[in-house]
């Protein structure tokens, strides 16, 4: 059992226990009038939310176990609300994958599935507030400091999944908190 919540359940499938996260996301603020430099791509106009683990400084997306009445959209959404924060809209459709890895700490094997997360509101309270800290970050510096390999695969992910639904446009405005193509 999660000693975190003490009500979580592992969940485990061929001898590895599953966990689900999220790559927090949301436009960077700009004046929702203006269009982004030519040469931009969609993913310079993000902005990427990482938190510091609870043992150390090291940074990373959201994660943690589901319990056995959550779907893995669920579970997602609960451990960004609960790690980092954060609530918004867990993209199911833009599903990331499945990473194996070994815990450090538990010496155990894991399977990480990550989902984008567009952030709709940033709470000045939750849960783990006093023992994590949050930074949102270019794709670049996300990149640079998210310590988990695995996590970076994915980040690359979504990235490659959000130029690809802008192939052939080149200027990007905001509405909404969704990148749009300018017209």
């Amino acid at each position: 059992m999660n000693s975190r919540t003490g009500r979580d359940l592992q969940r485990y499938n061929r001898g590895c226990r599953q966990v689900v996260g999220c790559i927090p996301y949301r436009s960077k603020k700009r004046d929702p009038s203006s269009c982004v430099q030519q040469g931009s791509t969609p993913i310079d106009d993000l902005e990427f939310l990482l938190i510091s683990s609870q043992k150390n400084p090291r940074m990373m997306f959201p994660k943690g176990g589901w319990e056995v009445d959550e779907s893995l959209e669920e579970a997602a959404s609960r451990e960004t609300f609960e790690e980092a924060g954060v609530v918004g809209e867990v993209e199911v459709q833009e599903y990331l994958g499945t990473w194996s890895f070994k815990s450090k700490s538990q010496g155990i094997f894991h399977e990480g599935h990550m989902f984008p997360l567009r952030v709709t509101e940033e709470l000045d309270d939750w849960p783990e507030k006093s023992v994590r800290r949050r930074l949102w970050v270019k794709f670049s510096e996300a990149r640079e400091v998210c310590w988990h390999p695995w996590m970076k695969e994915a980040l690359d992910v979504f990235a490659s999944k959000v130029s690809k639904r802008k192939e052939g446009t080149q200027i990007y405005h905001f509405k909404e908190n969704t990148v749009v193509c300018c017209s």
